[in-house]
């Protein structure tokens, strides 16, 4: 049987023997390509398996539902045992990996959220694309509920604030500068589509927590967060903004590390194409930025898709690993795309890539990893190592039994409603119409106007604020955690939200 390596993961073996990538380097990024049926999303459970032993979190998108078969066991066939002959692993264990399972609409796994505060206005301004006037009403609206002490949870809390904004327009553009109504309402008709497109489902809380997607299992192996992205992927700025998010908050709240034996997390977008094919492209470009910086954080990030050229030459030449399976060469457009993936290569005098390429069968591929001192050994053709876990996809029975041993469903399942900027402004209106203004009033201070609130919230919500019957309630523990996290973000979140933007540029 092979000798699998200490400090490196085993991915498969050529003629010269074993081929294996460094776990020193595995923060120097990868891409798997390869075309449909080639053998791609093998290779991918495999270097997921290989990460997940070595005590390396991952996070993975399940775009088609065939990931969440790493949480369980596989099974020996003809075609598998005849593959670990050939590349000395007869003796090799199956075994499932530790999985939580993640969706950003509560249905295949735990609900993912987070919180407009927490996305803050540079970011959210690049998701709704933004003109710079726009951009600026934006500003305003999160340095006025600064100022005011209104939470930014969820889009009612936003759109809450805006109505106010509408409604005290002359005293804001006094105190914080020009708000014209054409901007605001194009603010409006933007959050507007961002909401048709899903982000109720991703704004609000309880909101995720960085270190619940960097655990490990109490064997020491690391946590595979698997998303839901099946229903995800349909809605392609959506699902762009989520990935783009969880990229910038690890960038901000993780320290610079450098390279550290292992990685600390490891990203793998699967079917990377649909993330960049309808991607704005000022979310590409931020995309492209922090997959540069990400680096230093100890973050590896893997892209797997169809062809090299899905993928944008800035990220391209960022990916130090490859793994590139059979690509048809039936069109020019094929043809080129065969082309362009050999010349990435560093070229073998013993192999013609472009000829290769075409010929590889299913389970094989043309793979050149990083090595010693981070210098890229000549591409060997290679007899991928299958994985041990299940290829494919599981049951609903399976996944409920796999998402309940995760011990997070008491923190995240059930959405938690606390007071915020809604909810504030609707009790002033209440207030206010109760109370007959004194004759001669002008306009009231910004921050202490009479916005009509939204009604998006449940009638039952404003009624509760209006006639005092009560407030809805989440779990003391989770009241709690929430009460803390909002210290800590009144503290630091004009700090924290600049961080980004600053190190990667200005707005425009």
């Amino acid at each position: 049987m092979t000798a699998l390596p200490d400090d490196a993961l085993l991915l498969g073996a050529c003629d010269a023997g074993p081929i294996t990538l460094p776990l020193r380097l595995g923060n120097r990024h990868g891409l798997i390509a390869g075309a449909t049926g080639t053998g791609k999303t093998v290779s991918v459970l495999r270097l997921v398996e290989g990460f997940s032993k070595a005590g390396v979190p991952v996070i993975i998108a399940d775009v088609k539902g065939d990931v969440a078969g790493l949480g369980l066991p596989g099974t020996m066939n003809p075609r598998i045992e005849q593959r670990l002959m050939e590349i000395g692993l007869e003796g090799m264990a199956f075994d499932g990996l530790p999985v939580t399972f993640w969706d950003l609409f509560g249905q295949q796994g735990h609900p993912l959220r987070t919180t407009v505060s927490e996305i803050g206005p540079l970011l959210l301004s690049r998701i709704l694309e933004l003109s710079e006037a726009q951009a600026g009403v934006l500003d305003i609206a999160f340095a006025l509920a600064d100022a005011e002490g209104l939470l930014l949870l969820d889009l009612d809390d936003l759109r809450a604030v805006l109505a106010h904004i509408g409604e005290q327009r002359e005293a804001v553009s006094k105190a914080y500068g020009l708000v014209s109504p054409q901007s605001l309402a194009a603010l409006q008709r933007a959050l507007l589509k961002f909401e048709q497109e899903g982000a109720r489902s991703l704004l609000g809380e309880p909101a995720i927590e960085l270190p619940d997607l960097m655990r490990s299992a109490a064997d020491g192996r690391g946590m595979v967060n698997v998303i839901a992205a099946e229903t995800l992927v349909l809605k392609p700025r959506l699902y762009a903004s989520f990935l783009l998010w969880l990229l910038s908050e690890l960038f901000e709240q993780l320290p610079e590390v450098g390279d550290l034996d292992k990685p600390k997390l490891v990203f793998v977008f699967d079917e990377a194409h649909l993330l960049f094919a309808d991607c704005p492209p000022s979310l590409q470009q931020r995309i492209e930025q922090v997959v540069r910086l990400i680096r230093s954080k100890g973050v590896g990030v893997y892209f797997c898709t169809q062809s090299p050229s899905d993928i944008p030459d800035v990220v391209l030449s960022q990916l130090g690993h490859r793994i590139q399976h059979a690509l048809r060469a039936f069109t020019p457009r094929d043809q080129k795309a065969v082309r362009t993936a050999a010349e990435t290569f560093v070229p073998n005098p013993a192999l013609d890539v472009a000829r290769v390429i075409s010929e590889l069968g299913v389970g094989e591929a043309l793979v050149s990893t990083l090595q010693a001192g981070g210098r890229p050994m000549p591409v060997e053709r290679t007899r991928m190592a299958p994985p041990g876990c299940r290829l494919g996809a599981i049951s609903p029975a399976e996944r409920a039994a796999l998402r309940a041993q995760s011990g997070l469903g008491g923190k995240y399942d059930a959405p938690l409603n606390r007071e915020s900027a809604f909810e504030v402004l609707a009790a002033r209106a209440a207030q206010a119409s109760a109370s007959p203004a004194p004759a001669g009033s002008t306009n009231a201070p910004a921050g202490r106007g009479t916005a009509a609130p939204p009604a998006a919230k449940s009638s039952s919500a404003v009624s509760d604020f209006l006639w005092g019957t009560g407030r809805r309630q989440g779990a003391v523990e989770a009241m709690a955690k929430s009460a803390a996290r909002t210290v800590g973000n009144q503290l630091g979140r004009q700090l924290l939200r600049g961080l980004l933007g600053g190190l990667i540029g200005g707005r425009r």
